[in-house]
């Protein structure tokens, strides 16, 4: 059991850097490249919360020093957050960020709920492109704009 048990007990120092870093650099420049917004979420939030992980690490690190299941803790929580197939850090944006910080949120009310809803997934520069684009036509352009992005949406 020594070269297994070996691999074991530094499963989270071999796997570790892979799942945390390399990983999460190589998505984050393809997101980078990318046309959508999507990915950036993922992977912005990924480092947001993988900072939170780290600072948390080193302010109770000699608490975190006693519990032997911390580092594979931390692996799995950041499995999580990585693989696509969970897409974790998403999960959190969208679940509890989105939720309760609303930074830059400055959608007008008297636009309708749809019109709303797209608006505030939208960037500010975006937002505020939007908005100009409905004070010139009206919002029924920006309606009718939106009736044919579903249209072509529905296409694919």
């Amino acid at each position: 059991m020594g070269f297994l048990g070996a691999i074991a007990r530094h499963f989270d120092t071999l796997i570790g850097p892979g799942v945390m870093l390399l990983y999460p650099l190589y998505a984050s420049i393809r997101a980078i490249e990318s046309p959508s917004t999507l990915d950036d979420q993922q992977w912005l939030t990924y480092w947001v919360l993988y900072s939170l992980i780290a600072l948390f690490e080193l302010s109770c690190f000699k608490v975190l020093q006693w519990l032997p299941l911390w580092p594979y803790l931390k692996l799995v929580f950041c499995f999580w957050l990585v693989l696509p197939m969970f897409n974790g850090a998403a999960y959190i944006y969208e679940n509890l960020v989105r939720k309760y910080v609303k930074i830059g949120l400055d959608v007008n009310s008297n636009y309708p709920e749809s019109q709303r809803r797209v608006l505030e997934m939208m960037s500010f520069d975006g937002r505020k492109s939007v908005e100009r684009y409905i004070q010139k036509h009206g919002p029924e352009a920006f309606e009718r704009v939106l009736k044919a992005a579903e249209r072509e949406a529905k296409k694919r």
